[in-house]
């Protein structure tokens, strides 16, 4: 059947009713009406009736369904024709199903399937027609001006333009092929593409990042709730234990108090009673008419009966103090017991964020000596001439190459065999060529020994430490975060203190201070110590 003749009917003579697609084995049915045999046939299977889905027309028993071979060459001819997909220009004139565009005719603005192109190629007046490659939206793809397809680009004016508009209005501009144009921003489309790609799989990672953070967040918050519900049930226990002994020890005292007592009165009592028999004697011999009975019984029965001298006999309450001091004396060593086991997992934990330093040579002050692996630094008789840059401390200061500013970070410091020094962390932007107040408002966070044993924290105001140890090894750790800078005796895995609530918005320096030489007594060095991670 020709192309021509298949114009004859219209698109929706070619779909099924019930489907409303291209039909698939076209049947009749007594009433005349056709549908896909499958779709005809589960339509009555739902109903009770064999009704006609289109005129309703009722038949008594179902009908038997004969093949319409016309529908069915008409179907397999329009089904050749390629439906459109969404990246295809489509058929303006299909109705219902769109079918693929061949070509787009520039003077009606329209495009067509290889069925409505017919008239375009047949009849003479159409045949005049400019016929092009299917393009979307033709009357927004020619020039509103000289009404010609819009095939050029103009690079000056960053426009497409017709063949005409590069004779007139942009006859001196840059203008290139569209295509051409098209290539090179399809390829600065790909190159944003790339660019998009990639930040989106920056994102996916910092996603990822963020998830492993909260994770660990997880395993901290985990072990620390089962560090300190370890703690809590070990005090609660021996709380329970050391009240349990208190009150046992107390009951003890009065049990023994009043067994005592027990036994005096007991024997009081056999006392009483025998001096009350002696009384029934004595009574009855006084009433006595016989005089040599009298007499007789008088030495016996008025002599005094053996009994015990109780004047000096008393029953003392038992003395209860101290009772409960001593029992809280054994609870707080339970509870320093438990403190330093749950400072020493404290560290070990902080340990886990050790950093290598090195002292910077360009922020000593001219009077400090440091060594060549710049891990140690004292205090020498001599100045050095040292340039006055602005990184160098006026005074006995010198700071780590490594600085931070996000994160968690420690490091330790040997400090034995010295009678003063000063330690922390510092904010990059403090005052290196004057006299400071070591205080946090002024970017200090330190701790120092002073006079050989008197320990301060730099805070405001400052905070004298009392601590049980001499310290030989100082930690010092830092969550830029959370804004916490704490000191630890490493040996004693003991906290020195700790700066809490700090906001920290800069680069934030590890501070060493060795303090003069004392008359030699404070000669020895600050050293920066490799972590010897606690067991």
């Amino acid at each position: 059947m020709s192309a021509a003749a298949s114009c004859l009917l219209t698109e929706n003579q070619f779909l099924c009713s019930i489907c409303r697609n291209v039909f698939t084995d076209p049947v009749t049915i007594p009433c005349g009406h056709n549908f896909c045999k499958t779709c005809i046939a589960k339509h009555w299977d739902k109903n009770v009736q064999c009704q006609c889905p289109n005129c309703k027309e009722v038949f008594d028993s179902r009908p038997h369904l004969r093949v319409n071979t016309f529908i069915s060459e008409m179907a397999a001819h329009s089904s050749e024709q390629q439906v459109s997909k969404p990246a295809e220009v489509p058929c303006d004139v299909c109705t219902g199903t769109k079918l693929k565009a061949l070509k787009s005719c520039l003077v009606c603005l329209e495009s067509y399937c290889e069925t409505h192109l017919e008239p375009h190629l047949t009849r003479s007046g159409l045949k005049r027609h400019q016929l092009i490659d299917p393009v979307e939206n033709l009357e927004g793809s020619m020039c509103l001006k000289h009404d010609k397809l819009l095939e050029l680009f103009c690079k000056t004016d960053q426009t497409c333009v017709c063949i005409l508009c590069t004779v007139s209005d942009h006859k001196t501009h840059n203008v290139v092929p569209l295509k051409e144009e098209y290539e090179g921003k399809k390829a600065e489309l790909g190159k944003t593409d790339a660019e998009i790609q990639q930040m989106i799989q920056k994102r996916r990672l910092k996603i990822e990042e963020i998830k492993h953070s909260v994770e660990l967040s997880k395993e901290d918050a985990d072990r620390e709730t089962a560090d300190g519900v370890q703690v809590f049930t070990a005090l609660k226990e021996s709380v329970e234990r050391s009240q349990a002994e208190l009150i046992d020890t107390i009951k003890e005292k009065q049990r023994k108090t009043e067994k005592q007592a027990e036994g005096f009165i007991k024997e009081l009592e056999q006392e009483i009673s025998e001096l009350k028999k002696r009384s029934t004697e004595v009574e009855k011999l006084s009433q006595s008419e016989d005089h040599l009975h009298l007499l007789q019984s008088f030495t016996s029965l008025n002599a005094a009966p053996p009994t015990k001298d109780w004047t000096e006999v008393t029953v003392r309450p038992p003395s209860f103090e101290g009772t409960v001091r001593r029992a809280v004396n054994q609870l707080e060593e339970t509870l320093s017991k438990q403190m330093k086991k749950l400072f020493k997992a404290e560290l070990k934990r902080v340990q886990q964020s050790a950093v290598d330093l090195t002292l910077d040579p360009d922020t000593a002050n001219p009077w400090l000596i440091l060594s060549d692996d710049g891990k140690q630094v004292n205090c020498g008789n001599v100045r050095k001439n040292l340039p006055n840059n602005p990184e160098r401390f006026y005074c006995g200061n010198v700071l780590s190459k490594q600085s931070f500013s996000s994160g968690r970070f420690y490091y330790e410091v040997q400090v034995e065999g010295k009678t003063g020094w000063n330690l922390g962390v510092v904010r990059e932007s403090i005052n290196r060529k004057g006299v400071n107040t070591l205080a946090p408002q002024n970017g200090y966070w330190t701790i120092c020994l002073r006079n050989e044993n008197e320990y301060g924290a730099r805070a405001d105001p400052a905070v004298r430490l009392s601590l049980k140890s001499r310290p030989e090894k100082v930690g010092v750790f830092v969550d830029y975060e959370e804004g916490l800078v704490s000191f630890y005796d490493v040996d004693a895995a003991a906290l020195i203190y700790s700066f809490t609530g700090c906001c920290f918005t800069e680069k934030l320096y590890p501070y060493f201070s060795p303090f003069n030489i004392d008359a030699g007594k404070n000669s020895a060095p600050l050293i920066i110590s490799p972590v010897n991670y606690t067991e």
